[in-house]
């Protein structure tokens, strides 16, 4: 085929692919692997370009951070957390506005998948607790976590893309050529939220309180996920670092967890479960789209 041939038909392709993914979400890995295919087949991407196109450091930093947000459900975290939240908030309107800039301000640091697999439950045990349906608190979790993820270089796959092509460091993205950078319009827009969040959510007024507070298992995968936000910001300033760095710290640690548990628990059968915990749906999505 002929280059203006190819890029049409690479349009055609991408557009059709999209389409499956709004309108057939059941299908969407499957349309984005096959869409993959035939870029392959027609010679729009050549064979010996495919896995350097592959974004691997993304890839590993999901899988890692999200074998960690596994232990660190299990260690019952979540439902000390929970507890305490409920402590400090007055009624339910409260407690969903207190943990959507919770979940926002761990996305910024934390990739948005793995942060809404790590607030979640924290979410669901209080709505749990307060007999409420989840829905209102987990979709705010959820928006909130993926407007903050562009907030800083660490926190969203996108912002990692960008921070590796424009070699940009973690301060870049607060200021850049002496001009303010992105986080502050980001964390602007999660400030308006809280209003917005007031007005939506005004009757749910119910008083909320801890009846007792949960007692944590391990403090081991809480550690870890405070270490893979520091160890994340640390690497983004080490100049001509290799391209899975961070991919390489998250699933270090998430094996250095998995070590931790089988020495201390003993049970190789939560292990398996923290390494089948991956969403390798997520993972193929990705895999397709790079």
């Amino acid at each position: 085929m002929g280059g203006e041939v190819l890029k049409s038909v690479a349009l055609i392709l991408f557009i059709l692919m999209y389409a499956i993914i709004i309108l057939k979400q059941k299908y969407r890995v499957h349309a984005v692997l096959a869409a993959a295919l035939l870029y392959l087949l027609s010679g729009i991407l050549p064979l010996s370009t495919v896995i350097p196109s592959i974004n691997w450091n993304v890839l590993l930093m999901i899988s890692g951070t999200m074998v960690i947000v596994y232990f660190f459900i299990e260690s019952r975290m979540p439902n000390l957390l929970a507890d305490l939240i409920l402590d400090r908030c007055k009624n339910v309107c409260h407690v969903i506005i207190f943990m959507s800039l919770f979940a926002g301000a761990i996305s910024a640091f934390i990739d948005n998948v793995a942060t809404v697999l790590m607030v979640a439950p924290v979410a669901l045990v209080i709505c749990k607790k307060l007999k409420i349906s989840p829905l209102p608190m987990v979709l705010s979790i959820a928006v909130s976590s993926n407007l903050q993820g562009a907030a800083t270089l660490v926190g969203d796959t996108t912002s990692i893309m960008l921070g590796d092509f424009a070699k940009m460091d973690f301060l870049d993205f607060f200021f850049m050529k002496g001009r303010p950078g992105i986080f502050f319009a980001v964390e602007l827009g999660a400030l308006l939220t809280v209003p917005i969040m007031l007005f939506l959510f005004r009757k749910l007024n119910q008083p909320v309180q801890a009846e007792e507070h949960s007692s944590v298992e391990d403090i081991f995968p809480s550690a870890a996920l405070i270490s893979v936000v520091i160890l994340l910001i640390l690497a983004s300033f080490i100049p001509n670092k290799p391209d899975i760095t961070n991919g390489l710290i998250c699933c270090t640690l998430g094996l250095i967890c998995c070590i931790h548990d089988l020495r201390h628990q003993g049970n190789a059968k939560r292990v398996q479960k923290a390494l089948l915990s991956v969403d390798f749906e997520t993972l193929l999505l990705l895999f397709g789209l790079f």
